[in-house]
């Protein structure tokens, strides 16, 4: 494009580039296809997978179960999961580590960090020094954060899908409470990080489970808007949703649904677990009551038996009326037996009943709906099972009924499976709308000096809203500072946050987001100042994971070229037209966006183009804090003591497999050497140096194998293979000789009869030359001579030498033979009759000749056959899109 003499000509120079605590993931470079999700609950975990020919799917842990206990027990030399740990936690409760996502992000001081010490008070919980955050120290060499024990719960989560999956899984969906704000996303996604783990998006648990139910009811959503509320409680929070359904029509997909978060409302602390701890300090009270001499707060084995105790009684007791509660040898020996009444359940737990209805009066406040506008309300999460629940519930929210349409437990794992695989490369899914909300409203706010009317300057604090509460995204916004000519800094902080209660603002933590600092900005100005300046422009982005990150700051000065026509950039033009969008977007919002030239902190959406690389013309000064510096040393020490625990647990794995393999070839061994067809092949003598040693190795199992190293088992399992190689090499021959032996001979009589029949085809029509059927015959009567001399040689052998008669070369053969006979009925099968011969040559009607020259007779090539149903290839399917071609 040319510039004319009086267009403006924009030149654009970065100041300062920065993504703060963002972490980022690579894509792998593997092939596989198979993706994954992760719910992750406070109490267990659900798995999903989509693979290529598998739809979404639960996986299923080792134990066979869809669900997996999120507890790691650390033990000096090794780590156990699920069920594993869930034992631990009983037999030594202080290496058993639970529902430590409630501590992510936080700082020591922060009440929720005061109520998980209550709630474990065999952990010790220490400060770091550098984070001010939460470390749990189990011994002097044993630290580490709740990133890292989250970091081990999703390796091991990998490593279950990777079973199931049968192949390598790098892609993740992992799903959050709403209620996580950015220095917990953060936190989940350093945890990501650390277990090399791809995540391609971070989604709310809420959401997942608003997408798996509109997935499952595609067809019955329309243009109409239909408002559902979901109520799940879990095991540790409360979390309300209303969620718009309806079909809206997109530029590229046509008319498809979508689903709208329109209101959310939480509580941190109402769930099953709260329920479950009033049932423990009750049990604890009927116990010392029964034992007046003991007092069981003191023991933390007995205690951690009375809360298993209180789960499985809170279970029964949404079923029944009363149950017995009781513990064999709970403390001393002594057992314990108390009956427990759900009327008394519901005494201890009246005061949190009375907290049922406010995430519901909360989700209705911030989507501005009323009752009246929600069609259907819908129980999510396991203690919702709880009937007096259901009973305050219902009457809050004043429905003739509760919604129980859908898997309260793997709702949020399957919603979110089906979006890694929309968001995965490998699959095509039916496209399905989500548009998520963010919660928690974010500002900018920016100090600058003013002169006042009596000519003195004064410090002027300014606000700009950057997302509103309930804010859709992922979204990008550009805020425009015009009053700066020199370095100076703003913060990035929560807005009002006037709809959280006292409780819930205090375990938020610190209201400021970063705060950045600028330099290099008087010299942009000094450098450029012929030109005006038109803003120093900040660039942020709210992401899929709605994790926050400025992406870049820079500076925009603009000159009239009034030489002679230059052609523009593509960086010029691209930058003109932005200027004009957040122009045109300005125009919107009177009341927040003033003119630039008057105005400060000016925030307009961002058109979704694509950045421009800086231009070697520009200037960018890039500055990193030494926090930020210490940040990444810490995660990538964090990282790699991660890495050294799985290596660990590998290693683990292997030596524990090569130790079952070698037990198994002793046991199997020892029993073959009693069976009738390995005592057939071996002498007395070659049975008991086997069985000796057999012995051997079994004793130094016993004795030694306990401390012997996986290279020392693998060695030991090679030699007593190498000694019984012989005897079954053996047995195996003598098992294969009748199959083969009866498919040689079966294949001689039919090549001897079709030989016969070849040759007695009359000349006039004999398609077969006679060097091909001599051919025929001489490889019969070479494999007949072969077969009967080595049958002979093996018959004077004793069956305890190695035998001259080997299946392999019976195969040999075989395939031989055959090969001769298919060639000959590959001919005769495609050959053509010879026309016969008239003594006059007569002309058709069409004066063509009626007959072709023999010399113009020729053996068609047989044409490839095609398959049952090979063209009906896969069209429409309901199951995700491989990418590949395939046929049915």
């Amino acid at each position: 494009k040319i510039l004319t003499d009086s267009m403006a000509r924009m030149r654009h120079v970065p100041l300062w580039s920065l993504t703060f605590l963002l972490l980022a993931c690579l894509p792998s470079e593997t092939d596989a296809l198979a993706v994954m999700s992760v719910d992750l609950g406070s109490e267990s975990m659900k798995i999903a997978i989509v693979k290529p020919g598998v739809p979404m799917e639960i996986v299923l842990n080792k134990e066979s179960q869809r669900k997996t206990p999120v507890t790691v027990a650390l033990k000096e030399n090794e780590r156990l999961f699920g069920d594993s740990a869930m034992g631990m936690s009983i037999k030594n409760p202080k290496i058993a580590l639970r529902y430590f996502q409630d501590l992510l992000g936080k700082h020591i001081d922060n009440p929720q960090v005061t109520l998980y010490r209550w709630r474990f008070p065999q952990h010790e919980l220490v400060k770091d020094e550098r984070r001010q955050t939460v470390i749990f120290k189990l011994s002097h060499e044993m630290q580490y954060s709740p990133e890292e024990i989250l970091a081990m719960v999703l390796n091991y989560s990998r490593g279950l899908a990777e079973e199931f999956a049968e192949q390598p899984v790098k892609d993740a969906v992992i799903t959050v409470p709403v209620y996580f704000n950015q220095a917990e996303r953060r936190a989940v996604l350093h945890a990501a990080q650390m277990a090399d783990l791809k995540v391609l998006q971070l989604i709310n648990d809420n959401t997942a489970v608003a997408l798996n139910y509109g997935v499952f009811r595609r067809k019955d959503i329309n243009a109409t808007a239909q408002n559902i509320m979901f109520y799940d409680m879990g095991a540790g929070s409360t979390v309300c949703t209303i969620v718009t359904y309806q079909t809206v029509k997109t530029k590229d997909s046509g008319t498809q649904p979508q689903l709208q978060i329109r209101g959310v409302g939480f509580d941190r602390t109402l769930g099953g677990l709260e329920m479950e701890y009033r049932l423990r300090d009750y049990l604890v009270k009927l116990f010392n009551k029964q034992q007046p001499s003991k007092d069981v707060r003191q023991n933390l084995r007995a205690m951690a038996k009375l809360l298993k105790e209180a789960n499985r009684l809170k279970t029964i007791l949404s079923a029944n009326a009363d149950h017995a509660a009781q513990i064999e040898g709970l403390l001393d020996d002594v057992d314990f037996k108390a009956k427990v009444s759900r009327q008394e359940f519901e005494d201890l737990c009246s005061d949190l009943f009375q907290r049922v209805p406010g995430p519901v009066l909360q989700a209705l406040s911030s989507a501005e709906m009323n009752l009246d506008e929600i069609d259907q309300v819908i129980l999510v999460g396991g203690a919702t099972r709880v009937p007096k629940v259901q009973e305050v519930l219902l009457k809050a929210v004043g429905k003739d009924e509760l919604g129980k349409n859908i898997n309260a437990d793997e709702a949020a794992a399957m919603g979110a499976v089906y979006q890694a695989a929309a968001l995965s490369k490998a699959f095509k899914v039916k496209p399905f709308i989500v548009r998520d909300a963010a919660i928690f409203p974010i500002q900018v706010e920016f100090t600058r000096e003013v002169e006042e009317q009596d000519k003195s300057k004064s410090l002027k604090h300014n606000k700009r809203i950057l997302f509103q509460r309930m804010a859709p995204y992922p979204q990008r916004k550009v805020i425009t500072f015009n009053r700066y000519t020199d370095d100076f800094e703003f913060y990035v902080n929560y807005g009002d946050l006037a709809f959280l209660s006292q409780d819930d603002l205090q375990a938020f933590g610190s209201l400021n987001l970063t705060t950045v600092k600028l330099r290099g900005v008087g010299d942009s100005f000094r450098k450029h100042s012929d030109y005006e300046s038109k803003g120093i422009k900040a660039h942020f982005n709210m992401d899929e994971s709605g994790v926050l990150s400025l992406d870049q700051v820079e500076s925009v000065f603009e000159t009239v070229v009034e030489d002679k026509p230059e052609e523009e950039s593509t960086l010029t033009s691209k930058y003109t037209e932005e200027e004009e969008s957040q122009a045109e977007a300005g125009k919107e919002d009177q009341g927040e966006k003033q003119d630039q030239k008057e105005g400060e902190g000016t925030v307009s959406e961002e058109q979704g183009e694509e950045k421009q690389q800086p231009s070697p013309m520009q200037d960018k000064t890039e500055t990193i804090p030494p926090e930020a510096e210490r940040q990444e040393e810490k995660e990538e020490g964090e990282k790699t003591a991660s890495q050294d625990l799985t290596v660990r647990d590998l290693e683990k794995q292997e030596r524990e497999k090569s130790a079952n393999s070698l037990e198994a070839f002793i046991f199997e061994t020892q029993d073959k050497l009693y069976q009738e067809e390995y005592q057939f092949v071996s002498t007395e003598e070659q049975r008991g140096e086997i069985s000796r040693k057999l012995s051997e190795a079994s004793n130094w199992m016993e004795e030694e194998g306990y401390r012997a190293t996986t290279k020392e088992l693998k060695e030991k399992l090679s030699e007593l293979k190498k000694l019984c190689r012989s005897l079954f090499f053996r047995v195996e021959e003598r098992r294969k000789w009748p199959d083969r032996l009866n498919a040689l001979e079966n294949l001689l009589n039919h090549s001897n009869i079709f030989l016969k029949g070849a040759r007695m085809i009359p000349e006039a029509d004999q398609i077969f030359t006679e060097v091909e059927l001599s051919t025929l015959e001489k490889a019969i009567n070479e494999t007949v001579t072969w077969k009967n001399e080595t049958l002979a040689e093996q018959n004077k052998l004793p069956p305890t030498e190695k035998p001259t008669l080997l299946s392999k070369d019976i195969e040999l053969k075989i395939a031989a033979l055959d090969r001769e006979v298919q060639y000959l009925l590959n001919k005769a099968k495609f050959a053509k009759p010879r026309p016969k011969k008239e003594k006059n040559t007569t002309k058709t009607d069409s004066g063509k000749n009626a007959t072709a020259p023999p010399d113009s007779e020729k053996i068609i090539p047989p044409k490839e056959e095609k398959g049952e149903g090979e063209e009906a290839t896969l069209g429409d399917q309901s199951g995700p899109d491989t990418g590949r071609d395939s046929f049915v």
